[in-house]
């Protein structure tokens, strides 16, 4: 009987608020690294590179360096919290928020995951479009006709996406294994092919066209919220880590390697493209035009195809999980079918209304206004107003601990709404699109207001006890 309840522990994919138990806790470093690796070694790293070399080449190098590695040391604060508490990122959002409270980040993290599914799905399915153009004579995107082979190659992903997430974090593991090796196989042969066109010095001298440069604040901004974007997908993962070092540690140090290499092969590529090409679009600084551009064939293609289905397994598990934590009612498998396929629809939003790049930059300042303020607020609440204890029995109970006033934690939901407010004004002030962005600086005041009104209730909280 013991063997039997092991087994179904170690093959269950629990909901948000199910504490994973020791005996399901089945992920190593090795896999923690290769998944978090495959999380920023692919085509939605490359592009988000070719966006910010519109700074050029050393800007956004400076932009890369300083951007990242704060963004995966609050993904190893809140890994370590998973780790701990044994819940869901989004779980972990309701000592702080209430527990109906955490309803409205869940949602729109689900939404956020969503949106990621569709930007690689969108990816994938140029190249797809130019593999059918190459066989088929089909037309490609930017054809005549072309919208419609993207359509199939948006229905060609979704399948291959409902085949990776399958069996929960079991078969996300598989999938990422498989894309890792392929992704840096690429990455290698399209350097070698750029160096073999345009030299260093030529990538460094090159300067964008007047009117698509871009401060470097904004840089800053988009490279954070990219980054960040990870951010509520990592308990998904470390809750079932079996040491601390898997769930913190190597996680951070994995999505900083993918991330620094493919945003610099991003970088590289897409202004050597630009150099050898004479123009510059961010538009088609994606990895499966610059493929084309390259001349690189359909195996650069396949392989573009394959590791958009890897990042994708991550975005879809963390969608489906954040769902789970809204109501109990639906189970997570049928969560993430549900999320694969509203990715499906929301892919095919750049195909009529605007250009991708215009969607992608939405999406990103999307991220950081949101998330960047909830993951000041969850730091602050876990490791300084709660003494690094959460009680996961306590996240469901009405009246228990984490209710507050009718579920909701008021405190922590104005400061949030003070921090997206405090973005959407600091984002047009000179002195942060010019420098360090909005982001960050919005997460640092959002945590001190936090701290300050949460730290003056428990006070008062006090006085009264003692009185």
């Amino acid at each position: 009987m013991s063997n039997e309840l092991n087994s179904h522990a170690s093959t269950h994919e629990y909901a948000a608020i199910e504490p994973v138990p020791e005996q399901a806790r089945n992920l190593t470093s090795g896999d923690m690294f290769a998944t978090w690796i495959g999380a920023n070694a692919n085509n939605g790293t490359w592009f988000v590179g070719g966006v910010v070399a519109a700074t050029s080449f050393l800007p956004s190098i400076w932009v890369t360096a300083l951007a990242n590695p704060v963004a995966y040391v609050v993904l190893a604060l809140i890994g370590f919290i998973g780790f701990r508490v044994g819940v869901s990122t989004m779980a972990i959002t309701r000592p702080a928020f209430g527990v109906k409270g955490s309803f409205l980040p869940s949602l729109l993290n689900t939404t956020q995951f969503i949106g990621w599914t569709a930007v690689n799905t969108f990816i994938a399915a140029i190249s797809i479009s130019f593999i059918c153009k190459a066989w088929l004579g089909w037309p490609a995107l930017g054809e005549p006709g072309g919208d419609t082979t993207m359509l199939l190659g948006i229905v060609m992903m979704s399948l291959l996406h409902l085949i990776s997430i399958a069996a929960g974090h079991h078969s996300v593991k598989i999938v990422e294994r498989i894309g890792v090796g392929l992704v840096i196989l690429l990455a290698i042969w399209e350097t070698i092919v750029i160096f073999q066109q345009v030299s260093l010095s030529q990538i460094m001298a090159w300067r964008p066209p007047a009117e698509k440069a871009m401060p470097f604040g904004a840089a800053m901004d988009i490279m954070a919220a990219f980054s960040l974007g990870w951010v509520p997908a990592i308990a998904e993962f470390t809750r079932y880590c079996k040491t601390k070092t898997a769930a913190t540690w190597v996680p951070m140090i994995g999505a900083n390697i993918g991330l620094f290499w493919f945003a610099i092969v991003g970088i590289v590529v897409t202004i050597g493209a630009a150099i050898t090409t004479g123009s510059y679009d961010p538009n088609n600084s994606d990895p499966s035009t610059i493929v084309s551009k390259l001349g690189l064939g359909i195996i650069a293609f396949l392989v573009i195809i394959i590791t958009s289905t890897t990042a994708n397994a991550i975005n879809l598990m963390a969608a489906g999980i954040s769902l789970t934590n809204i109501t109990p009612r639906i189970k997570a498998i049928p969560a993430l079918w549900g999320v694969t396929a509203a990715a499906a629809v929301i892919t095919t939003v750049p195909l009529y209304f605007g250009s991708f790049l215009h969607s992608f930059i939405l999406f990103l300042d999307y991220i950081g206004m949101v998330f960047g303020p909830v993951f000041g607020i969850i730091i602050v609440d876990y490791y300084l107003i709660a003494d690094q204890q959460y009680d996961p029995a306590e996240m469901n109970a009405v009246g228990g601990k984490y209710w507050f006033r009718g579920g909701f934690n008021w405190a922590a939901l104005i400061t949030w709404a003070l921090g997206v407010v405090a973005f959407l004004a600091f984002r047009e002030m000179p002195l942060f699109t010019n420098s360090i962005g909005a982001t960050y600086p919005v997460m640092l005041l959002t945590a001190l207001v936090y701290y300050r009104v949460s730290r003056t209730r428990r006070t008062k909280r006090g006085d009264i006890a003692l009185k």
